[in-house]
């Protein structure tokens, strides 16, 4: 059985773009934005937050796994250089 996050993770690598509301009621996440956090810190996922305006105007984020740039992962590299 998979857990919560696994299933979020899963979600997101098949290319869906989710809002923290959605990942609540779909995943049953009461805090979404410290899965996410959880996944890129401590799992090392590229989850990338978009802002994204829906047809009513109204902003909200949409979660989605992308590639790191070159940027992020040459940071990673010095910060275990460093014994971050």
């Amino acid at each position: 059985m998979m857990t919560k996050s696994e299933r979020l993770v899963e979600a997101l690598q098949k290319g869906e773009r989710l809002t923290a509301k959605q990942i609540k009621a779909r995943f049953g996440i009461a805090n979404p934005t410290a899965t996410v956090s959880d996944l890129r810190l401590r799992a090392g996922y590229a989850i990338y937050a978009n802002p994204h305006k829906d047809t009513k105007g109204r902003l909200s984020t949409k979660y989605r796994i992308g590639t790191p740039s070159r940027k992020i992962v040459a940071a990673g590299y010095r910060a275990l250089a460093l014994g971050v």
